[in-house]
Protein backbone atom coordinates (compact mmCIF):
# COMPACT_ATOMS: atom_id res chain seq x y z
CA UNK A 1 0.00 0.00 0.00
CA UNK A 2 2.77 2.44 0.91
CA UNK A 3 4.62 1.63 -2.31
CA UNK A 4 1.61 2.61 -4.39
CA UNK A 5 1.29 5.90 -2.53
CA UNK A 6 4.98 6.67 -3.04
CA UNK A 7 4.75 5.71 -6.74
CA UNK A 8 1.81 8.04 -7.28
CA UNK A 9 3.48 10.94 -5.50
CA UNK A 10 6.77 10.35 -7.29
CA UNK A 11 5.20 10.06 -10.73
CA UNK A 12 2.98 13.11 -10.28
CA UNK A 13 5.76 15.37 -9.02
CA UNK A 14 8.38 14.05 -11.45
CA UNK A 15 6.14 14.42 -14.48
CA UNK A 16 5.14 17.92 -13.43
CA UNK A 17 8.76 18.97 -12.88
CA UNK A 18 9.91 17.38 -16.13
CA UNK A 19 7.19 18.93 -18.27
CA UNK A 20 7.35 22.35 -16.59
CA UNK A 21 11.15 22.62 -16.78
CA UNK A 22 11.12 21.38 -20.38
CA UNK A 23 8.52 23.97 -21.37
CA UNK A 24 10.41 26.77 -19.63
CA UNK A 25 13.76 25.78 -21.16
CA UNK A 26 12.15 25.54 -24.60
CA UNK A 27 10.75 29.07 -24.30
CA UNK A 28 13.90 30.62 -22.82
CA UNK A 29 16.17 28.62 -25.10
CA UNK A 30 14.82 30.33 -28.23
CA UNK A 31 16.56 33.62 -27.45
CA UNK A 32 19.76 31.91 -26.35
CA UNK A 33 19.96 29.80 -29.50
CA UNK A 34 19.21 32.75 -31.76
CA UNK A 35 22.00 34.69 -30.07
CA UNK A 36 24.41 31.81 -30.69
CA UNK A 37 23.37 30.65 -34.17
CA UNK A 38 21.72 33.64 -35.94
CA UNK A 39 19.39 31.42 -37.99
CA UNK A 40 15.83 31.34 -36.64
CA UNK A 41 14.72 28.19 -38.49
CA UNK A 42 17.79 26.25 -37.42
CA UNK A 43 17.32 27.49 -33.84
CA UNK A 44 13.74 26.28 -33.75
CA UNK A 45 14.75 22.87 -35.12
CA UNK A 46 17.59 22.49 -32.62
CA UNK A 47 15.32 23.63 -29.78
CA UNK A 48 12.67 21.05 -30.70
CA UNK A 49 15.25 18.27 -30.94
CA UNK A 50 16.68 19.23 -27.54
CA UNK A 51 13.18 19.23 -26.03
CA UNK A 52 12.34 15.82 -27.48
CA UNK A 53 15.62 14.31 -26.28
CA UNK A 54 15.13 15.91 -22.88
CA UNK A 55 11.65 14.40 -22.49
CA UNK A 56 12.73 10.96 -23.68
CA UNK A 57 15.77 10.81 -21.44
CA UNK A 58 13.98 12.13 -18.37
CA UNK A 59 10.79 10.12 -18.68
CA UNK A 60 12.89 7.02 -19.40
CA UNK A 61 14.91 7.63 -16.25
CA UNK A 62 11.70 8.02 -14.25
CA UNK A 63 10.37 4.72 -15.61
CA UNK A 64 13.63 2.86 -14.88
CA UNK A 65 13.74 4.46 -11.44
CA UNK A 66 10.46 2.75 -10.57
CA UNK A 67 11.94 -0.66 -11.35
CA UNK A 68 14.57 -0.30 -8.62
CA UNK A 69 12.27 0.98 -5.91
CA UNK A 70 12.73 -0.63 -2.50
CA UNK A 71 9.80 -1.86 -0.44
CA UNK A 72 8.29 0.97 1.60
CA UNK A 73 6.82 -0.01 4.98
CA UNK A 74 5.75 3.24 6.66
CA UNK A 75 4.68 6.80 5.92
CA UNK A 76 8.12 8.05 7.04
CA UNK A 77 9.76 5.84 4.44
CA UNK A 78 7.28 7.10 1.81
CA UNK A 79 8.38 10.66 2.46
CA UNK A 80 12.09 9.84 2.65
CA UNK A 81 12.28 7.58 -0.41
CA UNK A 82 10.07 9.83 -2.53
CA UNK A 83 12.03 12.95 -1.57
CA UNK A 84 15.35 11.33 -2.45
CA UNK A 85 14.04 10.08 -5.80
CA UNK A 86 12.59 13.49 -6.67
CA UNK A 87 15.88 15.09 -5.64
CA UNK A 88 17.71 12.85 -8.11
CA UNK A 89 15.34 13.96 -10.85
CA UNK A 90 15.98 17.63 -10.03
CA UNK A 91 19.76 17.12 -10.04
CA UNK A 92 19.64 15.32 -13.37
CA UNK A 93 17.57 18.14 -14.87
CA UNK A 94 20.07 20.69 -13.66
CA UNK A 95 23.03 18.77 -15.04
CA UNK A 96 21.34 18.25 -18.42
CA UNK A 97 20.44 21.91 -18.66
CA UNK A 98 23.97 23.14 -18.01
CA UNK A 99 25.50 20.50 -20.27
CA UNK A 100 23.29 21.75 -23.12
CA UNK A 101 24.20 25.39 -22.44
CA UNK A 102 27.94 24.71 -22.32
CA UNK A 103 27.84 22.44 -25.37
CA UNK A 104 26.04 25.06 -27.44
CA UNK A 105 28.37 27.78 -26.18
CA UNK A 106 31.52 25.83 -27.07
CA UNK A 107 30.11 24.82 -30.46
CA UNK A 108 29.36 28.47 -31.18
CA UNK A 109 32.89 29.52 -30.24
CA UNK A 110 34.30 26.77 -32.43
CA UNK A 111 32.19 27.88 -35.42
CA UNK A 112 33.19 31.55 -35.21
Amino acid sequence: MFNIISYIIFLAVSFYITIDVGRRCFQAGKAYLEYLIHDSEMCLTINRILLGCYYLLNLGYIAVNLAFWDRVGSIEEVIAVTAVRIGYIALILCILHYMNIFTLYFLRNKLT
